[in-house]
């Protein structure tokens, strides 16, 4: 059986959550969304978007502009600031099958996450369970692969790799593997 909101629109199957709401902008009842993304395409290109405040609902976009950094939008439905500030902390997810296309060499984030992460030397580092930015790059958060001879303290701590062309040396989507110049010990 499929899930389908109080609208009766059935949930797409590929939700990706692309941002949150963090606040209103303006009085007219337009939010100010943070993507995850630096450029937001996903955001300002489709006209449906799904929150999950007070529960997960499509909702219809009527306009939508980059603020800064951010995604400031008028949702159908939202017409003054009180009802725009209700929204704050509500993820913003749209179906990844909307998502436009992208050129051979790039990748959404949520494509990377769930990726093993092996070194040059055939060694498995971990698996990609996150990611983050720190302005200039895309930075992938490792959970270290469980070894028997590991060291415990060693084994328990993430590993952070910039995602630049100087470590991250293939992505492979159907292998499921991200190929690294980076060493168990760094």
């Amino acid at each position: 059986m499929t899930e389908s909101t109080a609208s009766g629109v059935k949930v797409p199957d590929d939700l990706t959550q692309v941002g949150f709401v963090f606040g209103a902008y303006g009085v007219a009842g337009w939010v100010r969304v943070r993507p995850f993304s630096e450029d937001a395409d996903a955001l300002l290109a489709i006209k449906t978007w799904w929150l999950d405040k007070p529960a997960l609902h499509d909702i219809e976009v009527l306009r939508v502009k980059l603020h800064g950094g951010d995604v400031c939008a008028q949702l159908v439905g939202v017409t003054d600031r009180n009802a725009a500030e209700a929204l704050k902390g509500a993820a913003v997810s749209v179906p990844r099958s909307h998502f436009p296309a992208l050129s051979a060499d790039e990748f959404y984030w949520s494509d990377l996450i769930g990726l093993d992460v092996v070194n040059l030397q055939g060694e498995h580092l971990g698996q990609v369970t996150d990611m983050m930015s720190n302005g200039p790059q895309s930075i992938l958060r490792i959970k270290p692969a469980a070894t028997a001879d590991a060291d415990p303290e060693v084994a328990a701590q993430e590993r952070l790799i910039p995602f630049v062309g100087q470590f991250v040396i293939h992505v492979d989507k159907a292998a499921n593997q991200i190929t690294v110049d980076w060493g168990l010990d760094y």
